[in-house]
């Protein structure tokens, strides 16, 4: 039989493209239907590493892919909302998590991959439900994924006529460490795991690959997928780049203890396939899921010791932003409502800060443009955020309690401020935004402009210290301050207003340049704005 070259890539490409396409469309439609919860079901469920684990596993099964729970895990330690050693354990769930992808190929209902295409396809585009058209999107992906593996399998049928391919595959059985090398350059190549064990999942269907040569490539495919999490955290910080070394750690130690137990384990996968009567591809999926559950059994225990490693490999301090709320315990609102309403000035207090330090990350965006200001901002934002809503639900719930009258002006004072900083958040998120888009489109601001937008900045972030001072001393000259700044920050305001028009008619600016540098200046004095309710506040609490 003449080898049709040409036409076994495109299947395989082609197959593989709708393999890929297939998970990520069936995870986004699992994603839809369980919510967008997944990040606080990371972050209530973590709280030792064996939970993690299991918030690893589930939600690596909603989105089809340990490489986004590993990118979603960095980003919450870089939050401050979970430890390096919760980390770890939800990294080992995720090795497990992807494992009910090769299952799910184990079924084998590529024949029906067209019709449940069809059935997806319906209920995606003729029926206006969303919990229809989420179902439709799982069923879609899902139909996409068989259809993909049945064109790469049709591929790689011919590849047994092949005697470069029958030589590689008789090399790796005679060396195992080929196998694992094989393994870990497709998986980075293709930056999918589950790719690439559907890919060996097909070849040990077609018998194009022995047991003993697909076991070290399914290893090694398991260190391959580390590679996006190291992507992720290149020039990203310290907490990131410590959850990379630990996904990489993990896989590397694995693979090591399983390719010295090779034969033992290669005996054990032939017995439990005789026993259970498993189709090839089902054999692969338990493979993978010994290897991982065994691997996560083994190296649980040593959590500690892993976070200590990578603490000592990647040493330095790692800025991080504490989403959570430290003040506010609910037991103080029944106990002793004072108190409570101290602890919730306290948070207010420590969200203020969020939006001055996210005020000073900005400034640093605008002056050099570097990516890491503008990442800090962001996340300051969404801090401040996450702290608006949990102070107000605080003092919802204190508002039900006696409270006397002077604590009932500081309350209302309370509830106030909060809304002010947040809002403090949304302008210097806006101004964040439009550094962006003056990155993007080359957009370029005069020195003097510049100049002017600095000044302005210094004086709005000492005006909203200032508020925060006066709110946290009850101090009524500081407030006095507040209010006769933010004058200056509505003069300057005008003042720069009319220099931009006189440069717009002298020709020195354009007119995209004037849009950013006046909605930048328009947040700038809405800022100030909101500092002064905040001191205006405590002005009328004085009285």
């Amino acid at each position: 039989m003449e080898l049709d070259v040409q036409q076994m890539i495109f299947e395989f490409l082609g197959g593989l493209g709708i393999f890929l396409y297939g998970i990520k469309t069936m995870g986004d439609g699992l994603q839809k239907s369980a919510g967008d919860r997944l990040r606080d079901l990371l972050d209530r469920f973590t709280t030792n590493p064996f939970m993690g684990v299991l918030a690893g596993i589930l939600v690596t099964i909603l989105i089809q892919s340990s490489s986004a729970t590993t990118v979603i895990t960095v980003g919450l330690v870089s939050a401050g909302f979970m430890t390096l050693r919760q980390a770890i354990g939800v990294i080992m769930g995720a090795n497990i998590g992807t494992t009910v992808t090769a299952f799910i190929i184990g079924i084998d209902v590529g024949e029906y991959a067209l019709p449940i295409l069809a059935v997806g396809a319906i209920l995606l585009f003729f029926i206006k439900n969303k919990k229809v058209n989420n179902f439709g999107q799982i069923l879609f992906g899902f139909g996409a994924l068989f259809y993909g593996l049945e064109l790469m399998s049709g591929g790689m049928k011919p590849l047994r006529s092949l005697e470069a391919f029958h030589d590689l595959t008789v090399s790796m059985s005679s060396n195992p460490i080929l196998g694992v090398v094989v393994g870990t350059v497709f998986t980075v190549i293709v930056q999918s795991s589950s790719a690439t064990i559907g890919i060996l999942q097909g070849l040990f269907a077609e018998d194009l690959i022995r047991l003993d040569a697909a076991l070290p490539v399914l290893f090694g495919d398991n260190i391959g997928t580390t590679i996006t999490a190291v992507l992720a955290a290149i020039g990203a910080s310290v907490a990131a780049r410590r959850a990379a070394a630990v996904h990489v750690i993990f896989n590397i130690v694995g693979t090591t203890i399983f390719m010295i137990l090779l034969t033992p384990f290669t005996y054990v996968v032939e017995s439990l396939q005789s026993f259970l009567d498993l189709n090839p591809q089902m054999t692969i999926a338990f493979s993978h899921g010994m290897f991982n559950i065994t691997n996560t059994l083994i190296q649980l225990p040593f959590v500690g010791a892993l976070a200590y490693i990578v603490t000592k490999m990647i040493p330095g301090e790692d800025s991080v932003i504490e989403y959570k709320a430290k003040h506010l315990d609910p037991v103080f609102i029944q106990q002793s409502p004072s108190i409570a309403l101290g602890q919730a000035k306290e948070e207010v207090l420590r969200m203020g800060q969020f939006s001055v330090k996210g005020l000073e990350e900005t400034q640093d965006f605008l002056t050099n443009g570097q990516q890491k200001h503008s990442d800090n901002a962001y996340q300051l934002e969404e801090a401040i955020n996450n702290l608006d809503r949990k102070i107000t639900d605080y003092l919802v719930l204190l508002s039900t309690s006696s409270l006397s009258e002077h604590e009932s002006e500081e309350h209302t004072m309370l509830m106030d401020t909060v809304r002010d900083i947040e809002r403090i958040g949304d302008h210097f998120e806006n101004i964040v935004e439009l550094i962006e888009f003056k990155k993007a489109n080359k957009v370029t601001i005069t020195d003097q402009a510049m100049k002017d937008l600095q000044e302005m900045f210094g004086l709005t972030i000492t005006t909203v210290k200032e508020a925060l001072q006066a709110l946290d001393h009850k101090d009524k000259d500081a407030a006095i301050d507040v209010v006769k700044k933010e004058e200056q920050i509505d003069q300057m305001e005008r003042k720069l207003r009319k220099q931009h028009i006189q440069r717009l008619n002298e020709g020195l600016c354009t007119g995209q340049s004037g849009i950013v540098y006046v909605d930048i200046v328009s947040n700038l004095e809405r800022i100030g704005d909101h500092a002064v309710n905040i001191a205006e506040a405590v002005l009328g609490e004085t009285k």
